[in-house]
């Protein structure tokens, strides 16, 4: 199970405009500290977290931060629609459009996906594989 993930940020501030645009509305809270921002699900007293963690860090070597080359973060956005709003808040929050939102051949017929970059470049999918919405065949 992966614990967390973790992506480096030049400027933690407008890392922060871009996540909390739609991080929040998929149940993540926001810790701030010294050393970068830590989105996490809520978890109840006594239970492990289900999801890993999602944290946005300077680097620890000082030098800049950069994306990795075929490195991609996906988020269950759990509906198309909600997929398409956050996409969109994602872009107007300092993101850039990798794949607008819809459905890809290469995947199951009901995973519906809008990618993005955030301001650093790392790569951010938002999908939704709801069987009880709408597929890409009807």
């Amino acid at each position: 199970m992966i614990a967390y993930v973790t992506v480096g940020a030049d400027d933690i501030g407008r890392a922060k405009r871009f996540y909390t645009a739609f991080l929040p509305a998929l149940g993540y809270t926001l810790s701030e500290a010294a050393d970068g921002l830590s989105f996490a699900l809520p978890v109840s007293a006594g239970q492990k977290p289900v999801f890993a963690d999602f944290y946005v860090k300077p680097t620890y070597d000082g030098k800049p931060a950069s994306a990795g080359n075929g490195a991609m973060v996906a988020f269950d956005a759990r509906s198309q629609s909600r997929v398409r709003d956050l996409h969109a808040a994602a872009i107007a929050a300092g993101g850039t459009d990798e794949g607008q939102p819809g459905f890809r051949a290469a995947y199951g017929s009901h995973f519906y996906v809008g990618y993005l970059r955030d301001p650093q470049g790392n790569k951010i999918a938002l999908f939704s594989d709801n069987p009880q919405e709408p597929g890409r065949d009807g």
